[in-house]
């Protein structure tokens, strides 16, 4: 069991003829028992500040956990994220392909069918032209033949 001031305090030395002067004895142990609570007051303010400090040890060490399991959320979290906006954006990109595949097939479509629509207009015009220096050539003939020109006569002497 370890000495305590009040040990020290009540320690009583035995007499003999020539001892030691008792009152250097009893200014000593005074002195001891001073140096004595002084360094247990310090022993206990030492255990008090190193159990203050493995408080914060602790604290700052579940701290770091924290943190460390914070970073690794949110690194999984970005991860997450990442793979969804490419998977987005491939969807999109395939929309758009898909997009745009419609629209040049009805495009090519369309100039097909104008195509035809042109061809259509062109023999239509050749058949309309056909026709039209048909009749026109059907009425020079009529214009050349020699009954105009008797009627041309006829009504010259009818005027006069």
């Amino acid at each position: 069991m370890p000495l305590t001031p009040l040990d020290i305090h009540n320690k009583e030395f035995g007499r003999k003829l020539r001892g030691y002067d008792e009152d250097e004895v009893n200014e000593f142990l005074d002195q001891v028992i001073k140096d004595y609570e002084a360094a247990i007051r310090e022993n206990k303010e030492m255990q008090s500040h190193a159990a203050s400090l493995q408080e914060k040890l602790n604290h700052f060490a579940n701290l770091e956990e924290t943190l460390s399991k914070t970073i690794i959320v949110a690194q999984e979290a970005a991860d997450e994220v990442k793979s969804n906006a490419k998977k987005e954006a491939q969807l999109i990109i395939k929309e758009a392909e898909k997009n745009a595949d419609r629209i040049v097939n009805d495009a090519l479509t369309k100039s097909r069918k104008i195509a035809m629509e042109v061809e259509e207009l062109k023999k239509q015009a050749s058949i309309y032209r056909a026709r039209f220096r048909t009749l026109v050539e059907a009425q020079l003939e009529l214009l050349s033949q020699d009954g105009w020109e008797a009627l041309e006569r006829a009504e010259v002497k009818e005027l006069y």
